[in-house]
């Protein structure tokens, strides 16, 4: 691997850090749309995503460095492989498993899905992994499953704006965005296919606060979205209350993920970075808060393994 950009920071004190929801930022790398936070917790560091540019960052805790680790194709999803690795979805619905020694196409682009931009990128327990796929020019999109041989299934059609996805605590069901306009939407999930069914609308963002992206459940149950043209995240309980929202120096807040080794530190991710005047001083930043709950660790893919 070529490092082809390095920034360090002055490391916080991990072990004394306290719940905060003022949000700190971790890395501005002015990214057109920061997306797919992911931790990596045998490696005990963050990816991120500049998914129209290609860039894929790290950003190690405990050094306080980040760094561009690798730059080609557009990148808009990550899962970690239960070897360590990267699984990279790309445009166009291409899978590509990428380590510091190297990357490699293992899933071609799909038949059908030209110039998509794929999203809402997730293992399930039995380590195979849904995304989503979202045509260029505004048309509906589709999610996917990618099963651990290789092998990709349409699951669903007709989703308006697909981007974000997140299994509750048990595995047995799924949450959505984009598939009724600003709702969250909840699906059941069969583990043993691989199979959702009977959805659900969760919850339904009002016009004025924005569009629902990426997810991602604490360890109680609650969710937690960014809230794209909100200039925030929001956590809602199991029952879909709103509980706590969290406000950024940026518009369009995109991702966010737990992560951090007692997984209490929640990182978000921001677009706009191309005109800072329109979309807040902090967009395209990677943000970090504190919110005081714990969230769920990401299951491992186990794609080609």
């Amino acid at each position: 691997m070529t490092n082809l950009e390095t920034t360090t920071q002055t490391p916080s004190a991990m072990n004394v850090r306290k719940p905060s929801t003022t949000p700190e930022v971790v890395a501005d790398y002015s990214c057109l749309a920061a997306t797919s936070p992911l931790w990596h917790p045998m490696e005990k560091r963050l990816y991120w995503a500049d998914a129209p540019r290609g860039r894929l960052f790290r950003h190690t805790p405990s050094s306080g460095t980040h760094e561009l680790v690798h730059q080609g194709g557009g990148i808009a999803g990550l899962t970690v492989q239960a070897d360590g690795s990267l699984l990279l979805f790309m445009d166009s619905g291409a899978v590509r498993v990428w380590q510091e020694s190297g990357i490699r196409t293992i899933v071609e682009p799909l038949t059908g899905e030209a110039g998509c931009r794929c999203g809402g990128v997730i293992a399930d327990p039995a380590g195979r992994v849904l995304f989503t796929a979202a045509p260029a020019g505004g048309r509906p999109g589709s999610l996917y499953r990618l099963d651990t041989g290789c092998t990709v299934v349409k699951l669903l059609d007709g989703i308006s704006s697909p981007a974000g996805a997140s299994f509750t605590p048990d595995g047995r069901a799924l949450y959505l965005t984009g598939h009724s306009g600003r709702a969250i939407s909840l699906f059941e999930y069969e583990e043993s296919t691989g199979a959702v069914s009977n959805p659900q609308v969760f919850v339904t963002l009002p016009e004025s606060l924005g569009a629902p992206r990426g997810l991602a459940v604490d360890a109680k149950g609650f969710v937690w979205a960014a809230v794209q043209g909100g200039s925030c995240a929001v956590r809602f309980s199991p029952a879909g209350r709103e509980e706590q929202r969290i406000y950024f120096p940026a518009t369009l807040v995109m991702g966010l993920a737990f992560g951090g080794e007692d997984q209490r530190d929640l990182y978000v991710t921001t677009a706009g970075g191309d005109d800072k005047k329109e979309n807040g001083p902090g967009a395209g930043a990677l943000y970090r808060v504190r919110p005081g709950v714990r969230g769920t660790a990401g299951l491992p893919s186990r794609v080609g393994l």
